[in-house]
């Protein structure tokens, strides 16, 4: 099975800050980030330890944020601004 393809935009882990990547596709051969979303978790995983946040660019450039807990897919919310 094919999974959605991103890009990593914002990494700072050191700082905490949240992790920012953007869906790449193309969507004609893979899910987009929103669509795959349990499975971008999993493949982040090393990178978001409890309290850091995720948020994605979308298909159509739009930003919001991939809700986790307990380091699973629990949802999503308006992007808003980046802490």
């Amino acid at each position: 099975m094919r999974h959605a393809r991103y890009a990593i935009v914002e990494d700072d882990f050191l700082q905490k800050d949240p992790l920012v990547i953007r869906d790449i596709g193309p969507w004609d051969q893979h899910p987009s980030v929103t669509n795959d979303a349990e499975a971008v978790v999993q493949d982040l995983k090393l990178r978001l330890p409890p309290g850091r946040r995720l948020f994605y660019y979308d298909s159509e450039g739009q930003r919001d944020e991939i809700v986790i807990e307990d380091g699973c897919f629990a949802g999503f919310a308006p992007g808003g601004a980046l802490p």
